[in-house]
């Protein structure tokens, strides 16, 4: 494969999470074949939080395993979903009393995996619930959930559940407060440059130079359809705009803003892009209460970035902000 550092394509996800645990060892190691855990396990009676998804897309999913979020991440080949097998071996490593809790995003494969890899736990007697984040809006404003991808908007869930979970919340407990953050949890994605597969080579969307799509997927798909390239104040306005459609946030509303590059946009660009969102979010009335600008899910050198927006309660507040944290991806940043 021109233009990456890698060795054989079909390694790749092997070789990186082999990378990933030795640089982080005090915080992350591997249970299994591409089953990433925190090196320090939570206790049995504190309910475990466990995800899964495709390679490519680092630091996500598994740069936020670590005391204070996720307990385990069960990793797929690139842009792909780890099979049942693996994920139920995984659940198998996490069975407790307390139960456990799986965070699956929209995408289909992910949710094949999660539904397969749960009846097996229950003919098991492993108690598992199981949460589906769907916060991307490019299927229309109002749009059902099923027609709804997962995107990046996963990550700030995996903080406030790791946090409570830390603190002793039960299973229901975590649950209720997860579907609190879905029903108010809103992500758009725009690119002016798609991506390519690490192990082909192959250009997943092709944009013409000088030509944006609002609304595209996590591992490059078209979903908004294309239009010429503007400025980023215009284009975060366009953004925040729509994510207010969907969410119908009200004057003095406390929400949470992140700007998310998704592998080839500079950070300069995201500062500008993350000052004008909160100036239209500012003008409405609304008050930013976390807000980050981070790559948290990439999409190989895509270049582009996700802008998520939400209307957190005080407690999803709480738990972002001041509970602590060691995932080698997520600093905290407050008390």
């Amino acid at each position: 494969m021109k233009n990456k550092f890698i060795n054989d394509p079909e390694h790749i996800t092997t070789e990186l999470l082999e990378g990933y645990v030795l640089a982080y060892p005090e915080q992350v190691k591997l249970a299994a074949e591409n089953i990433v855990v925190r090196a320090n396990p939570k206790s049995n009676d504190k309910v475990a939080i466990v995800t899964l998804g495709g390679s490519g897309h680092e630091p996500a999913l598994s740069g936020f395993v670590g005391e204070g979020m996720l307990d385990c991440s069960v990793v797929g080949d690139i842009f792909a979903a780890p099979g049942a097998q693996r994920l139920f071996q995984a659940l198998q490593l996490m069975k407790r009393e307390a139960g456990i809790l799986l965070v699956v995003l929209n995408h289909s494969g992910d949710v094949m995996s999660a539904n397969m890899a749960c009846q097996l736990a229950e003919r098991a007697g492993i108690r598992v619930a199981k949460v589906l984040t769907h916060d991307d809006i490019s299927a229309g404003i109002g749009a059902p959930d099923s027609d709804r991808r997962g995107l990046a908007g996963c990550v700030p869930l995996y903080k406030i559940l790791g946090a409570a979970a830390e603190e002793g919340k039960s299973l229901e407990e975590l649950v209720e407060m997860a579907e609190r953050y879905n029903k108010n949890v809103a992500t758009l994605a725009v690119a002016m440059k798609s991506c390519s597969h690490p192990q082909n080579g192959a250009t997943i969307t092709d944009l013409p130079e000088g030509i944006m799509e609002i609304g595209m997927g996590q591992h490059g798909e078209g979903g908004g359809g294309q239009k010429p390239l503007v400025s980023a104040d215009e284009t975060a306005a366009e953004m925040v705009d729509l994510l207010c459609q969907q969410l119908k946030p009200q004057a003095g509303d406390k929400m949470m803003l992140i700007i998310n590059g998704v592998g080839a946009t500079t950070h300069m660009e995201l500062n500008i892009v993350f000052r004008k969102a909160y100036k239209e979010l500012e003008a409405r009335g609304l008050q930013i209460a976390v807000s980050r600008i981070q790559e948290l899910l990439t999409v190989q050198e895509q270049a582009g970035f996700q802008m998520i927006l939400a209307r957190l309660d005080d407690d999803h507040i709480n738990y972002l902000k001041n509970k602590p944290s060691n995932a080698p991806y997520w600093t905290v940043i407050g008390k």
